[in-house]
């Protein structure tokens, strides 16, 4: 019996040569990303901004192996994450702020413990994929806890007090005063410690539902000396405890909830009569069209991996996933109790929503 079969298309060798170029630069930043995480885990970027060095320098001012420590330093130089001077490797001031300056706005290096950690739950995703269950924040591995961090806090540094605040409506004024605030989804609490730290009169609660990360975030708070004015909570966005709210904030969490409608209308309950709902969000456009960009791709692969899979883990039926149209939010809040929105400023990476009743 012939069996009809479709014509192979006829390969064009210029796409192909192209798609295999793109797919060895992806290998080469793929095996790279696990270098930056050895890297700033050993303390090696820190140690080379303290001044130029060779491996064998380099190795004695860490306490690590000689001989790992010279393919890493070439593994870093191929991928232009430091410089080199005769026989000694340094960090230049950009590479400087973005590997090795961890209080700084341009820190980044932290967030490839994030990426390195989607690697470490490959077998949890795939199965997330075949049942259909989702994959639950507190099921990744610990990892990704800190990465996600280290991943948020520069752009909190950057943003938050200098630029995010002052776009609100009347807030900065009441948080000078002494305003209540609830930071929903705070993780380790690098947003809530920030504005403890920034606004002294105000009183601030942050509340996840990870129990692990709030026992973090109670420690990072009594390191920076603000215990005193917050505090944490283990609670979900739509059933944290309190109310007559100034403020509450959601940053860059709203998108991973089961149910981003239930939340906001808890929100709506909880608030003050004048109260704010900030809420930040990955930047995005309309249509996935507009997202097809270097931040789509880094937006779509954590959405498939981390966001989605949270969403779907959780009761409420939504899984919106990190690419949110604004209109969509908009459409959530309008459903939601509050008849003001507006995106009150933006970054290269993110938009900022106020919202009011």
């Amino acid at each position: 019996m012939t069996m009809d079969r479709t014509p192979t298309a006829e390969i064009d060798e210029t796409k192909l040569n192209e798609l295999v170029g793109r797919f060895l630069g992806d290998l080469g930043a793929a095996l790279h990303a696990t270098t930056v995480v050895v890297g700033d885990k050993l303390g090696l970027y820190k140690a080379l901004a303290e001044g130029p060095a060779t491996a064998a320098e380099l190795a004695a001012r860490t306490g690590t192996n000689e001989r790992l420590v010279q393919e890493w330093l070439n593994a870093q130089l191929a991928s232009g994450y430091c410089e080199r001077d005769g026989e000694r490797y340094l960090l230049t001031p950009e590479q400087t702020a973005v590997l090795a300056a961890e209080d700084g706005p341009a820190f980044l290096v932290g967030a490839m413990t994030l990426a390195g950690s989607v690697a470490k739950d490959e077998a949890k995703i795939c199965e997330a994929f075949r049942s259909g269950r989702g994959l639950g924040w507190h099921e990744h591995h610990h990892d990704l806890f800190h990465g996600t961090e280290r991943f948020f806090k520069p752009g909190y540094l950057a943003n938050l007090v200098s630029s995010w605040i002052p776009a609100l409506e009347g807030v900065e004024a009441k948080l000078q005063e002494g305003a209540k605030v609830a930071d929903l989804g705070c993780g380790h609490g690098a947003s809530t410690i920030l504005l403890a730290q920034a606004y002294p009169n105000a009183t601030i609660v942050g509340f996840d539902y990870h129990p692990d990360s709030i026992d973090e975030a109670r420690k990072r708070a009594a390191d920076a000396g603000v215990a005193d004015r917050v505090s944490f909570e283990v609670a979900s966005a739509q059933e944290f405890p309190g109310e007559g709210y100034d403020l509450v904030c959601v940053f860059d969490a709203l998108h991973d909830m089961g149910d981003p409608s239930g939340a906001a209308t808890h929100i709506a309950s909880a608030l003050a009569d004048d109260g704010t709902l900030l809420f930040v969000e990955p930047m995005a456009g309309e249509t996935s069209a507009e997202n097809m960009n270097p931040l789509g791709r880094i937006y779509y692969a954590a959405s498939t991996t981390i966001c989605t899979p949270a969403a779907q883990n959780q009761p409420g039926g939504y899984a919106l996933g990190a690419q949110v149209p604004e209109s969509t939010w908009r459409s959530i809040m309008a459903d939601s109790g509050f008849s003001r929105f507006r995106r009150a400023t933006e970054t290269p990476v993110n938009r900022v929503f106020e919202v009011r009743r």
